[in-house]
Parts: structure tokens; C-alpha cells; sequence
């Protein structure tokens, strides 16, 4: 009999770690000094980390060292997480965070680095005729601000609602739709001149 009381008080204090069935469980379990249910939650979020990279940078390659940083970062801090939002939202603002430190870092080396005789900037190539659908919208996608390219991937591409959007950028719902209404129609100014190939 007593055997069952501590179990069932043992219940009542961690139903949902005891499942792992939560990253708030797991979170706390890391709290508490569990540090292997890190691994748990990375397996559950990395490769949503990944694609987002991608989706930002438009490129694969500084995706690895980038979810890298992203994950160092996320173990650093996990034991401040304060529970006020949705863990994947809290780290899908440092993804969006450490995507942007990226472009600003490639933005000021590419100010210093001479341009070659020649030499155009690969992401304002411009698309021919004989390109495929997908790459022709990638281009164009890659030609929007990067405030209004973000909001649109994790939208449209993602699936993010907007109140999760305006989590992860740090901004109001409001800011959220009007970049994304905007980067909309950026984009299909941009798409205009490649409309009879979008058609077929």
C-alpha cells in the first residue's frame, strides 16, 4: 500500500515528463539537471530548423553551421525559457535571428570583396526562358527585402500562423500581414515578365 502512494504521488507531480510527450516536460526534465532530453527536443526540431535556413538563405550552404550555432545557442539558454510561449516558437526566433546575423555578416564581407570583370551577384541573375517553374519563383523570392521575404516562406512555404510568425520576428500580427500582403505583391510584379511559363 505504501509502495502505491509514492507511486501515485510520484504521478501527480510528473504526469507529462513521464510520457515525454511535451516539450514543456522535456524542457523542465533539463531544468531538473536531465540534460539528455535535449537530444529529445533536437531530434523533434532539427530538421524544421534546417528548412527554415534554407527557405531564408535560399542556399544550403552554410545551412549546417548555422543549425549548429542555432542548437549551441538554444543549450545555453533553455534553462532561462520562461514557459510564456510555445517552445518551437521560442526557437524558430533564434533560427530567424541567426539567419539574419548570417545575411547581414555576407551583406558587409560582400561591400569589401571586388567584383570581377564579368562577375554577376548570383541571386539578381536574371532567370531565362528555359528555367522551371520552381526556379523561376526561388529567384523572384530571392529578389524580396529580407523583412518581407521572411514572413512570406514561414507563411506560405511553412505554415507558421501569423501570430507565430509575429513570435519568431519579434513583431506586431499586424506588422506580420502587411509585410507578407506586401512581399505578395512584390512578388507577382516580379513574376509578370515569366507569366505565360507560370500558365503552362
Amino acid at each position: 500500500m505504501k509502495f502505491n502512494k509514492r507511486k501515485s504521488k510520484k504521478n501527480l507531480e510528473y504526469p507529462q515528463i513521464l510520457q515525454l510527450d511535451d516539450d514543456f516536460a522535456l524542457i523542465q526534465r533539463f531544468i531538473e539537471g536531465d540534460e539528455s532530453t535535449f537530444k529529445i527536443l533536437v531530434q523533434r526540431h532539427k530538421e524544421k530548423i534546417r528548412n527554415i535556413i534554407y527557405l531564408v538563405l535560399n542556399s544550403s550552404d552554410a545551412v549546417d553551421d548555422i543549425a549548429q550555432d542555432v542548437l549551441i545557442t538554444t543549450y545555453k539558454n533553455l534553462k532561462s525559457f520562461r514557459f510564456e510561449s510555445q517552445f518551437s516558437t521560442w526557437l524558430y526566433r533564434i533560427t530567424v535571428n541567426k539567419c539574419k546575423d548570417h545575411l547581414r555578416k555576407v551583406k558587409i564581407r560582400s561591400i569589401f570583396a571586388p567584383i570581377k570583370d564579368g562577375e554577376e551577384d548570383p541571386v539578381y541573375t536574371p532567370v531565362t526562358e528555359n528555367k522551371d517553374v520552381s526556379e523561376i519563383v526561388q529567384k523572384a523570392i530571392s529578389k524580396l527585402p529580407e523583412k518581407l521575404r521572411v514572413p512570406l516562406l514561414l507563411k506560405d512555404i511553412e505554415g507558421f500562423s501569423y501570430q507565430e510568425i509575429a513570435e519568431s520576428m519579434d513583431c506586431e500580427i499586424g506588422t506580420v500581414k502587411s509585410r507578407i500582403f506586401r512581399a505578395r505583391e512584390g512578388l507577382r510584379e516580379l513574376l509578370k515578365p515569366f507569366e505565360q511559363e507560370l500558365m503552362e
